[in-house]
């Protein structure tokens, strides 16, 4: 197979550009190919470590491409303070045309003379400000991040170590652990075996009994609350009709007086009647 993925290939195929034919041509690479995995899984743990870096607000230096003052004469903003300029000029030369003023620009200077050909006067020129060329900043810019990267390997080289490290200690640890259980179970004989499945058998059967007992007391306790409350009523119920029972021993009492007082009325008006009439036969 004359394929052979490079640095790029394994990054389009992390990041999922890949699609059809060069998909399956860049898994099958892999299969075949244990440094490609082992170059796929590098490039996943930069990827993870990235991750979890935050974003830093990067300000870019201020470029200076060609002439400042054409910059500045070109801009859109500044149409107001170019007009001006060039009114200012206008008025300048119509001064000059009535005055005799001659302006004169030779070799980068500038000279204005009257009619009298009195010396010249001469204008310094501006200075322009120093430019950065693109070059330039290109080179800033892969400066800053050949210096990330030095900076990330470095971190990730330390996050790597730090983590194997870690594992091996925990791997040596539970490892010595495992050992030792090993060891003390090859070590334990028949009768050690013996002992602790009966020590194991005596608790649950203790803790059968318990569990019964505990049973047996709570039904207990049940019926005995049962007993107490049924007696409680008999004895409510004994009460209630032993008042009804008296209540109406009362009444019939009260009757049976109102009835004798009644009866002895009535016998005193038959006796008091029957003397009387005694009493007018007599005396017939």
């Amino acid at each position: 197979m004359g394929y052979k993925a490079n640095e790029q290939d394994l990054i389009a195929y992390l990041y999922g550009e890949l699609e059809g034919i060069e998909k399956e041509t860049m898994e099958q690479y892999l299969l075949e190919h244990a440094e490609a995995r082992a170059e796929l899984e590098k490039l996943k743990q930069l990827r993870r470590t990235l991750g979890h870096v935050k974003d830093k607000e990067v300000i870019a230096p201020p470029l200076f491409l060609g002439d400042a003052r054409h910059s500045f004469l070109g801009s859109i903003p500044y149409f107001k303070t170019i007009v001006s300029i060039a009114a200012s000029l206008l008025i300048i030369m119509m001064a000059a045309k009535f005055s005799g003023l001659q302006l004169r620009y030779t070799e980068g200077e500038m000279r204005i003379s009257f009619s009298d050909d009195q010396p010249a006067k001469r204008v310094e020129p501006n200075s322009t400000t120093p430019s950065i060329t693109l070059a330039e900043v290109q080179q800033m810019i892969n400066s800053a991040l050949s210096e990330n990267n030095v900076a990330m390997q470095a971190v990730w080289t330390d996050t790597q170590r730090k983590l194997d490290a870690s594992l091996t200690k925990n791997l040596a640890v539970n490892s010595a652990k495992i050992d030792n259980l090993v060891r003390e179970s090859s070590a334990a004989s028949q009768e050690q075996i013996r002992q602790f499945v009966a020590g194991m058998q005596a608790e649950n059967m203790q803790m059968v009994k318990d569990y019964f007992q505990l049973s047996s007391n709570e039904q207990k306790e049940y019926v005995e609350s049962l007993l107490v409350d049924f007696a409680k009523y008999l004895q409510q119920q004994r009460n209630d009709d032993l008042q009804v029972v008296q209540t109406q021993m009362k009444s019939l009492q009260q009757n049976t007086d109102v009835l004798k007082q009644e009866t002895e009325q009535i016998l005193t008006s038959i006796i008091s009647t029957v003397g009387n009439s005694n009493s007018l036969g007599v005396k017939n």
